[in-house]
């Protein structure tokens, strides 16, 4: 007997990128992600002004999701959504619509712990990518939030350490502000850092127990090593940017790459995996590079398509909880803090 496709229609809204998929099974289908320019002028994400730009691009993404896909509305199997942790006004808008279409297509109802689908997009059906082995120690790094999880299956997750104040997109963002880059700052810091030295200015490290991480006292460092430096020379930032975002960036990569050697040895796992808009940053793709060869660890860094938010890996959820029969009723409500 034939095996019947599963089609899950995945909608993501937590913060300021409204995204719409549609996964076959496993495989994507596609993932559209319109992305809210007008917080660039305001150097940050403006909640009251994302919620207002996801209720007018909802509606064409899915659409769009939908066309790309070549799918017919009622061919769908069941809606995934985000339900925390994020914005509130802006999970309440991907809820509401998520609700509203399973209620009149009359299918089930999956909701979606948006760091928990950051884990599992690894598990994304892509051809000649490898998906990580369980048990396997998985790092999420992004605006939001910086953990590291252990992963002993699909809905078995252990946090080991996490943030005790900025997380590292956070630190990241905040550190090119104090550099005079445009928001989001981080991207163009790391693009910056490829051309500068990384050992030209040291900057400290935190002193954190176990495998929790704390930024507040670098950016706090970045901040008065920019302010004495720019009252010596004026023209300090722009004569040094490179080398300055290149040490800032080399201090963040060995921050997590510290408490991750920790986590392995703690644990015994060599199976590490990364999740979260940061993982983008290439220098920290090229460190866990390095550690196959130094450490002997299997690494897995995700396609950029699911690095930043997006909705395939929240369908890649959504199939998974269908297979297992965990469906959401219509009372379910969103959850701006929410653990995996």
């Amino acid at each position: 007997m034939e095996k019947k496709n599963i089609y899950i229609l995945a909608i993501e809204s937590s913060c300021d990128d409204t995204s719409a998929a549609v996964l076959c099974n496993k495989k994507k289908l596609s993932n559209v992600v319109a992305t809210q320019k007008i917080h660039e002028e305001y150097g940050g994400v403006v909640p009251e002004l994302a919620s207002r730009a996801h209720q007018q691009n909802i509606v064409p993404v899915v659409h769009q999701a939908l066309s790309k896909a070549n799918i017919d509305k009622k061919q769908l199997s069941a809606i995934a959504f985000t339900r925390g942790p994020g914005l509130m006004g802006s999970l309440l808008v991907g809820a509401s619509f998520s609700k509203s279409l399973a209620l009149g297509l009359d299918i089930p109802l999956i909701e979606v712990n948006h760091m928990q689908a950051h884990i599992l997009a690894h598990f994304i059906e892509e051809e000649g990518v490898k998906t990580p082995p369980f048990p396997f120690l998985a790092m999420t790094i992004s605006g939001g939030h910086t953990q590291i999880v252990l992963v002993r299956n699909y809905f078995d997750m252990e946090i080991l350490g996490e943030t005790l104040d900025d997380a590292v997109g956070e630190a990241f963002d905040k550190s090119a502000k104090l550099l005079g880059l445009p928001y989001p700052g981080g991207p163009l810091l790391d693009k910056y850092a490829q051309l500068g030295n990384p050992k030209a200015f040291p900057f400290p490290t935190p002193k954190v127990a176990g495998l929790d991480f704390s930024f507040s006292g670098l950016k706090t460092s970045i901040l008065y090593f920019v302010q004495k430096n720019v009252k010596q020379n004026p023209e300090f930032l722009t004569e040094h940017l490179n080398d300055i975002c290149a040490s800032i960036q080399y201090t963040i990569i060995k921050i997590l790459m510290e408490k991750l050697k920790k986590a392995v040895q703690q644990t015994g796992i060599k199976e590490i995996a990364i999740g979260g808009g940061v993982s983008a940053n290439s220098g920290i793709r090229t460190a866990l590079k390095e550690s196959e060869k130094t450490l002997g660890w299997s690494t897995y860094i995700p396609k950029f398509e699911y690095c930043t938010d997006n909705a395939a890996m929240i369908g890649i959820v959504g199939y998974l909880k269908y297979k297992e029969g965990a469906f959401t009723d219509q009372r379910v409500t969103t959850k701006a803090r929410y653990s995996i």
